[in-house]
C-alpha cells in the first residue's frame, strides 16, 4: 500500500486540457514523472497505476493522465489525427506538473528533474515529443521510461516506427516482454541504436504487451524492478 496521496488533477485552462491523477509523495524527492496510457487504455489501466505508486513511494511525484483523444471519447483507439494534439497534451501536461511542484519555468532544472513516458502508444507519442524539442527545449525532460514500445504493428515487421529515432537526445529506458508481438527483443535493440542518446533495455521474460497486466493480472514486483532499472539508469544524482 503505497503512503502516497492521489488526488484527481484538472487542468482546464490549457489547451489541450490536463486530466488525470497525481501522486503525492510523503517524502518528495524534487522530480516529476508525467505517465500516460497505451491506444487502447486510459489513466486507469492498473500498470500505470503500479508504476505510478512505485514511483510515488520512492519520492517521485507522478502525474498520470489521459491523452487528449481520451478526454474527448472514452474508448477506442486513436486516429492518425490525434497524434500531435496529443504530443500537444504531454507537453502541456509537464508544464502543469512542473507547476504543481511549486517550480517555475524560468528557475534553473539543476535542483529537479521532470521525466516523461508511457506503455505503448503513449511512449511512442512521448518518445516523438522529445525528438521534436528544440535546443532550448531539450532540458524539458531528463529521461523516457517507455513500456513495451509498439515498434511495428503485430505480424508487419516491415511497417517500422522509427523515423523520429535519430531525432531523439533524450536518455530512454526500454521495457519490453520477451513474446511482444509489437516488436521482437533483437529489433528493438536494433532499433535503439539508432538513437544519440543514452539508452538501455530491460527485457521481462515471457511478457506480452501488456506486460503481466492484462485484466486482473499484476505481475507482481514488476514495478518495483523497472523502478530500480530507471533509477540506476538515471540516477537522482546525475
Amino acid at each position: 500500500m503505497t503512503s502516497a496521496s492521489i488526488h484527481e488533477f484538472a487542468d482546464r485552462n490549457v489547451d489541450p486540457h490536463v486530466v488525470g491523477f497525481l501522486h503525492i509523495p510523503a517524502t518528495p524527492n524534487g522530480n516529476g514523472l508525467v505517465f500516460t496510457h497505451g491506444a487502447g487504455s486510459n489513466a486507469q489501466a492498473p500498470l500505470l497505476r503500479a508504476i505510478a505508486d512505485a514511483f510515488a513511494e520512492a519520492g517521485y511525484t507522478v502525474l498520470r493522465c489521459n491523452l487528449p483523444y481520451r478526454q474527448s471519447r472514452s474508448f477506442g483507439p486513436p486516429g492518425p489525427a490525434d497524434a500531435a494534439r496529443d504530443r500537444a497534451g504531454l507537453k502541456n501536461a509537464l508544464a502543469a506538473l512542473q507547476r504543481s511542484m511549486g517550480f517555475h519555468e524560468d528557475e534553473h532544472s539543476a535542483s529537479w528533474k521532470l521525466y516523461l513516458g508511457g506503455h505503448s502508444y503513449g511512449g511512442r507519442q512521448a518518445s516523438m515529443l522529445c525528438a521534436e524539442l528544440s535546443k532550448d527545449e531539450l532540458n524539458l525532460v531528463a529521461g523516457l521510461l517507455l513500456l513495451s514500445y509498439p515498434l511495428h504493428p503485430p505480424r508487419r515487421p516491415e511497417q517500422q516506427r522509427t523515423q523520429h529515432l535519430p531525432d531523439l537526445h533524450t536518455p530512454a529506458l526500454f521495457v519490453s516482454g520477451t513474446r511482444d508481438p509489437f516488436g521482437t527483443i533483437e529489433e528493438l535493440q536494433r532499433a535503439i541504436k539508432m538513437i544519440p542518446a543514452k539508452t538501455r533495455l530491460m527485457t521481462v521474460e515471457g511478457a506480452g504487451h501488456d506486460l503481466g497486466f492484462k485484466g486482473k493480472a499484476k505481475k507482481e514486483g514488476l514495478p518495483q524492478q523497472i523502478l530500480s532499472e530507471f533509477t540506476q539508469f538515471l540516477p537522482l544524482s546525475s
